[in-house]
């Protein structure tokens, strides 16, 4: 783990992704041509069905909460937990447009911090959320705790730089503009969960077994200008609870 201020962190990511929630609106349906499939990649091997209920870590403005919300219907529940207010003021406009108020609640927390019922979940998420976790070990052991016996968690996060050619070379170009100094060893943030290694040491000693990586293509395609670039992300990592 890094020595950062987590709170500040927070803070500032909070800040940070509040600002974003209106643009983030407004390319959501050409972010989710490619990205729905991840979603329903992650709710499959989780084994979301009519009646789950789930925890979905990141939500931003609704994913994959409610994809899930829609497989759980009446008879379940789906709780979509973000660090962005403005980011779930959305989600919440999303849901009622769809008739799931009723079966999606949207809280303001982080994984770390949030108080969740012990036991109370068949199922977890997080799709590209985990990595900017300032520490990893607390937000596993929670989400591991709600979880009940033999739960299933299945989590998506990018790949290697080399494999992830556009994040990678946005990141690179923000870094020089701003003059920015590399994150240090251990920091969150897109790839500090690509080592396959240490994303499988962090969930074994969080208590989750059974873990299993695959690897999917999630394919941007961008209008202006016309871009159609494939990002490499390991989807899902699935873990389930001893």
């Amino acid at each position: 783990m890094s020595t950062l201020d987590s709170k500040q962190y927070k803070e500032e990511e909070r800040r940070s992704w509040d600002s974003v929630a209106n643009n983030w609106q407004k390319w959501w349906k050409t972010i989710e041509r490619g990205a729905g499939r991840v979603s329903r990649r992650l709710i499959e091997l989780a084994v979301i069905k009519p009646g789950s209920r789930v925890l979905d870590i990141a939500t931003g403005i609704g994913e994959p909460s409610i994809t899930a919300a829609k497989l759980v219907v009446k008879s379940g529940y789906v709780l979509a937990i973000d660090i962005s207010p403005q980011m779930l003021s959305l989600a919440k406009q999303r849901a009622i447009s769809l008739s799931l108020q009723d079966v999606v609640e949207f809280k303001d927390g982080d994984a770390e911090t949030i108080d969740l019922p012990p036991s109370a979940f068949d199922a977890a998420l997080c799709r590209w959320g985990l990595m900017f976790l300032p520490d990893l070990k607390v937000g596993l052991s929670n989400i591991y705790r709600s979880l009940v016996h033999r739960g299933l968690f299945a989590a998506a996060v990018w790949a290697l730089p080399a494999q992830d050619t556009l994040i990678a070379t946005t990141m690179d170009i923000v870094m020089k503009e701003t003059n920015s100094k590399p994150l240090p060893p251990g920091a969150p943030g897109p790839f500090s969960l690509s080592d396959e290694n240490t994303l499988k040491n962090s969930f074994m000693m969080s208590g989750f077994m059974d873990i299993t990586i695959e690897r999917c293509m999630y394919l941007l395609t961008l209008i202006r200008p016309m871009i159609i670039q494939p990002l490499q992300v390991k989807l899902p990592d699935l873990f389930k609870k001893c």
